[in-house]
């Protein structure tokens, strides 16, 4: 299935936050519930709040040609949209592709954003079987994978990226198992890419996000596949707080530490890592669980949403178009 689509003259998108349990489409009509859904992560994912943030000018297009509003309402609305999260630079950079066409009229626009929706989708494609190819070439398969958060079709269009090459070594019949991070602290591991792995029939496990160095330690994995929200121009990756560790992890250990994402995921106009703007969610997300608190009333939480792993811990960047290999002088 797609995790978000264009329907006519609105968008469609999977709740994240409901599943596993439940599959429920919510209706975007507006450009409040595009943003929202991206600020609560009801969708989630570099590529696919890319894809939200175009939907969102298409939608804002709409509005501003039936209500004849002109295209600064058009721009205004973008700029909203374009700062919704900070951190992954596809939604600022999706935003900016399609607003170029605001003046061309919201059938351009429209247009432009489905077409950015079908390229990603070739794009995850592309870039899977490329990854399969680099893991085979680094002798890792068949593989023992470990991979963090979630690089599947829900964080995509409708394929993944870490996860998609997953899938494609699965298909190739060179995937041993995957073990996943439960990612907090949405447990976007153990909701998610447990939900995508057990769709597709491939034989995996969770592991609490203290314990995945060990893992990779103790020699229960051939390579860390992660995926990124924003790769600098010097190869610095930001992705889902928790993957620093086990790049350090499959260092100590020799295991390739392979990052997935698509050319729009780089951005070779940040300098390094330490120029990344990273997101700071709330507190209550660590200190609050299953509605009831369970740290003491004056305890405070500090919970950024990513890290940064440098460069040199990168064995490649994995994209639709080339394989970067960061840790050997590879710049954007």
């Amino acid at each position: 299935m797609r995790t978000i689509e264009w329907k006519g003259d609105h968008v469609v998108l999977v709740d994240q936050t409901l599943l596993p349990d439940e599959i429920h489409w919510v209706e975007v009509r507006d450009v409040d519930t595009m943003i929202d859904a991206i600020r609560r992560l009801a969708v989630r994912g570099a590529p696919a709040i890319g894809v939200a943030g175009a939907f969102g000018v298409a939608i804002a297009a709409q509005r501003a040609e039936h209500e004849r509003l002109g295209t600064e309402h058009v721009r205004a609305e973008a700029g909203r949209l374009r700062v919704a999260r900070p951190t992954a630079v596809n939604l600022a950079t999706a935003v900016d592709e399609v607003l170029v066409r605001a003046d061309a009229g919201a059938a351009a626009v429209v247009a432009d954003a489905v077409a950015l929706a079908e390229r990603y989708a070739l794009a995850d494609r592309q870039l899977a079987q490329r990854g399969a190819d680099l893991l085979e070439e680094l002798g890792a398969v068949p593989a023992r994978v470990h991979t963090h958060c979630n690089t599947g079709a829900l964080a995509t269009v409708d394929w993944g990226t870490a996860l998609g090459i997953v899938r494609e070594l699965h298909a190739r019949s060179e995937i041993v198992s995957v073990t996943a991070d439960e990612t907090r602290p949405l447990l976007q591991g153990s909701r998610l890419t447990a939900f995508e792995l057990d769709r597709l029939g491939i034989d995996h496990r969770v592991v609490v996000d203290g314990a995945g160095p060990s893992v990779i330690a103790r020699g229960l994995a051939d390579a860390v596949i992660v995926g990124a929200d924003r790769i600098a121009a010097n190869g610095d990756v930001a992705n889902k707080i928790g993957t620093y560790p086990l790049a350090l992890a499959a260092a100590r250990a020799g295991i390739p530490f392979v990052v997935a994402a698509p050319e729009s995921t780089l951005d070779p106009a940040t300098p390094t890592g330490a120029d990344i703007a990273i997101e700071e969610r709330d507190e209550d997300e660590v200190l609050v669980f299953g509605g009831r608190r369970v740290a003491p009333s004056g305890s405070r939480a500090f919970n950024p949403a990513f890290d940064v792993t440098p460069a040199d811990l990168v064995t490649a960047i994995v994209t639709e178009r080339r394989v970067i290999r960061p840790a050997r002088g590879d710049r954007l």
